[in-house]
């Protein structure tokens, strides 16, 4: 992909060349947002987004096609695509598979509005080319449309085609949010960044298209829809008002992060992020997406942090220096620190009384992928030079070295997990004690969950119990557990068996290396977590 880039940033950008504006007739002339799909180098006036887009894909579509190509590579390098709630995700439509052809008594599918869309995506594909292909296609378009999603945003934002930062682009689009499988969250965000880029660069009837993809957000998630509103919203204002005007809606959004802070406090049970400022602000500032399976991505996440920082600073530097205006730099960064002030102030944690489960969870965690893309969107806005590439791809390399050994070894206890599935007579019941690797921010005891495909029931699943996704469980269905707490003992470890549950089986971690799984048979009595690892362990 670098090499692409180079190519591209050569095309582009010319020595001496500001990139505030385009030379137009040997005077440089303020870029028209209109223009900013048709490459970033001529001015446009009135011309509509769709027309810039088609423009684009025209100008640039063999290299929109190589990168593309290369971006979905980690979705089909390993057998299996390795991203933990991914595999629920994917046992879930075989399951919902089953309920539609009458085969899972005691099992329903409600009517879902939101936290569905992925998940009706994966059913239909399934239904024609069966689920494992389906996961392999749909996740490989989540990804896609995440990035090009992303990317639109902020070359709306900063007015141009921001090719430069699309390494580091592409790693945030695999990073904690994909690795952890929030799938519906993450196609969500993919909605509300092309919505935000349509609602800035669109031009009338086209602004309506906006509504559509708000509906498709919220069907997806009602973070992204609510991101979408969010963002798009302030942008509308902030644009509209002088740049020191800006900072009465700048106050005025930190402001009402902290009334909702202390709302969610007095009126739900919440979990808080427990770190100090300065710890939390180095683990929710973005760059915290690219620590995943292990402490080695901290060295990556680092050297992200520090190269963004190094970027903006020579950057302002000499700006300061050739007395310009660094006025292309205060949006950027105002949505940034929002996004960095909500990842702080929002819990980690929101129960409701309404639901079987957690509301939301991890949010703060979530809210980082939209961190990441704010700060690429600041650093998009920097004038554009070839050693911003080249630091981004090697750090790019890296995660995605990493990335690629990690997902391997997952990839590896999933085929023994199958390995000892497939031993069992058909409908058995499974539940699973995984725990993470060492160091690992992202759960993988999901794998179990897929493994099972057309062979056993994950006992333990927690999807239909947690009453968020369309499978839904009656009590003493003898598929799935029914009861959100057992769900969560059953996870934990600390479930104990009851009669009624046998036959049943654990597949569980028996070696200190954590990546040698076992099988044993359960009894009525005993707590399920009784044999191998437990997290005191780690």
């Amino acid at each position: 992909m670098a090499w692409l880039l180079r190519w591209q940033l050569s095309m582009d950008i010319k020595p001496g060349e500001s990139a505030d504006a385009s030379v137009v007739n040997d005077q440089k002339v303020p870029l028209d947002r209109s223009s900013v799909l048709d490459g970033g180098t001529t001015a446009g006036q009135g011309n509509s987004a769709l027309d810039c887009a088609s423009s684009f894909l025209k100008k640039n579509y063999l290299v929109v096609i190589a990168i593309s190509l290369a971006l979905i590579v980690p979705c089909f390098w390993h057998e299996r695509i390795e991203a933990g709630d991914l595999a629920s995700h994917t046992y879930n439509a075989w399951l919902a598979q089953l309920i539609s052809e009458g085969k899972a008594p005691g099992l329903w599918l409600a009517r879902q509005w939101n936290n569905a869309l992925f998940d009706y995506c994966l059913n239909g594909v399934a239904s024609v080319v069966g689920i494992h292909a389906a996961e392999k296609i749909v996740v490989s378009a989540l990804v896609l449309f995440f990035f090009w999603g992303a990317f639109a945003f902020i070359c709306a934002v900063t007015r141009r085609a921001a090719w430069f930062v699309m390494p580091a682009l592409a790693a945030f689009a695999y990073g904690w949010t994909f690795e952890q499988g929030f799938m519906n969250y993450y196609l969500s965000l993919g909605l509300a960044f092309a919505g935000v880029a349509l609602l800035v660069s669109g031009r009338g009837w086209e602004r309506a298209l906006v509504l559509l993809l708000a509906a498709l957000a919220w069907l997806a998630h009602p973070l992204g829809f609510l991101l979408l509103v969010g963002i798009g919203g302030y942008i509308a204002l902030a644009e509209r008002l002088q740049p020191r005007a800006q900072i009465f809606i700048f106050g005025g959004a930190i402001a009402f992060l902290v009334a909702v802070h202390v709302y969610l406090a007095r009126h739900f049970n919440v979990v808080w992020n427990s770190g100090s400022l300065a710890s939390e602000l180095m683990s929710l500032n973005g760059t915290d997406q690219l620590v995943t399976y292990g402490a080695q991505y901290h060295l990556v996440a680092n050297a992200m942090l520090v190269f963004l920082l190094a970027c903006v600073g020579i950057d302002i530097i000499l700006r300061w220096r050739g007395k310009e205006s660094m006025g292309i730099l205060g949006l950027p960064l105002q949505l940034y620190v929002i996004a960095v002030v909500a990842a702080l102030l929002l819990p980690r944690v929101l129960y409701s009384t309404q639901l079987l489960g957690p509301q939301v969870g991890l949010l703060p965690e979530r809210l980082t992928s939209v961190s990441a893309v704010l700060a690429l969107c600041a650093i998009g806005a920097l004038r554009p030079q070839r050693w911003h590439v080249a630091g981004f791809a090697a750090i790019a390399a890296l995660f995605f070295f990493y990335l690629y050994f990690d997902t391997g070894t997952l990839n590896r206890m999933e085929a023994q997990a199958e390995k000892y599935e497939r031993v069992l007579p058909p409908g058995q019941r499974i539940v699973a004690t995984i725990w993470p690797l060492r160091g690992s921010r992202v759960l993988i005891d999901h794998f179990v969950d897929r493994a099972c495909i057309g062979q056993c029931y994950s006992y333990g699943n927690y999807e239909p119990s947690s009453g968020q996704f369309r499978v839904r469980a009656s009590p003493g269905n003898g598929i799935v557990i029914a009861n959100f707490p057992d769900t969560d003992a059953i996870e934990s470890g600390n479930y104990v068996v009851q009669p009624q549950d046998l036959p049943m089986f654990q597949i569980f971690q028996c070696n200190a290396n954590l990546v040698e799984l076992c099988m044993r048979e359960l009894v009525a009595g005993e707590t399920n977590g009784r044999i191998g690892l437990h997290p005191a362990f780690r």
